[in-house]
This record gives C-alpha cells, structure tokens and sequence, in this order.
C-alpha cells in the first residue's frame, strides 16, 4: 500500500492559546497517539496536501525529534467556512494490535449490464474493517463482471484476507447496473408499438368475419 513520510516539528504547549500560535505561523497542529504514548507536533498545508486531498488511503510515517511514528490518519478537522485545515490526529501502528479503519472500495471486471449499454452506479466508497497492522491494505476490490441490468453487488460480496473483519453491514450496496433513461424511453416505445400492432390485428381479425357472413 502506499505510504507517505512526514517530518514534524514537536510542539511544547498543548493548550488553546499554543494551538492558535501554530495556526498564526502557518502550520497544522497534529498529535500522533497510540501504544500508550502521545506526541504533539506540527506540519505545514503543504506537506500533506497528498494525505488529506485524495480518495486514497495511505499509510503515515511521522518523524519527530529523530524518533519514527508509523501511522495512519485517524480524524482531521477543517474551518467550517475557509475549509483550512485545523487539527490532524494520527494513530501509532502497533504490531498486534487490533484497529479499526475505513478502507477505499474499488469495483474490478467488466459488467455484462454496462456492456450492454447500462450504467454503473457507485454507492458506497469505502467500508469499515477491523484489522491489524500485519494484515492492513490500502484498498478492497469487489467483482461486478456478472452484473447484468438491475443487478448490484453488496458488502458481502467483497471477499476479505485473512486478518480483515468486514464491520460495515453486509446488505449495503456497493454498485448497481441500472437501466440509463434512453434506454427505458426506447423500450417503452417498442413495448407501445408492439401493442398498437396487436390491437390492429385484432380489429382486422373482427371486420373480416362479417364480410365473410355477408359472402355467404
């Protein structure tokens, strides 16, 4: 899975006013936690703009004062109105320990339903597992290469390694083929057509029998 290094500079207050300090320097205040320890530190927008701005799920190695910190991004706060980014915590990795993370979904394979002109709808993104360290992965995948038109394939349908634990509710969708609007329009249309064709035969079926009477 991919991996991103940051280098953090330790910060020495932890109270409001030392945080709003960080901010009006230009940094993000930060705290890695984990394996009964806690270290306050601060990083530039910058520096991890590849963490925060991308659908991917990265793993994180923090380095302050010389010591490294493997970790994955736990929460991130932004301003309600400029969207700055203003806190980041940082969960340690710690061999053996059970965790729990949300993980990207990647739909794989080809669907019959697209191919055959249906549209491919994504519902879920991402799902929570619980795992370990030993056994984390940067993403899922679930197949959709039997997805006809008005199929969908669910949680359940993901198939986990061994050491992940599916948390999220199995019966959630995950994508859908649906039936594109043209496509419905076009159907109805034939569907009309075919039964406009089958009333005039039926008529023509009707006006003939008299005629036949009056011949005789």
């Amino acid at each position: 899975m991919n991996s991103i290094s940051l280098t953090g500079v330790a910060r020495t207050g932890t109270g409001k006013k030392a945080t709003k300090a960080t901010r009006r320097e230009g940094r993000v205040p930060c705290v890695v936690y984990g394996g009964g320890e806690t270290a306050h530190f601060s990083v530039t927008p910058k520096e991890v703009k590849n963490l925060v701005y991308t659908p991917e799920f990265k793993m994180v190695d923090i380095t302050i004062d010389g010591t490294s910190h493997n970790c994955i991004l736990r929460d991130i706060q932004f301003h309600p109105v400029s969207d700055e980014i203003m806190h980041m915590d940082f969960l340690k990795l710690v061999p053996g320990n059970t965790i729990k993370v949300t993980i990207p979904v990647r739909c794989v394979g080809t669907s019959p339903g697209v191919v055959g002109g249906g549209r491919l709808n994504l519902k879920l993104r991402s799902v929570l597992v619980k795992t370990n360290p030993e056994a984390l992965v940067g993403e899922l995948t679930v197949d959709i290469s039997k997805l006809e038109l008005n199929d969908s394939v669910r949680v359940k349908d993901i198939v986990l390694a061994d050491g992940i634990e599916m948390m999220s509710r199995g019966a959630i969708p995950i994508a859908s083929v649906e039936v594109p609007r043209a496509m419905k329009s076009a159907e109805a249309e034939e569907a009309e057509e075919g039964a406009t064709e089958g009333a005039a035969a039926a008529e023509g079926g009707d006006a003939a029998a008299p005629a036949a009477e009056e011949k005789k």
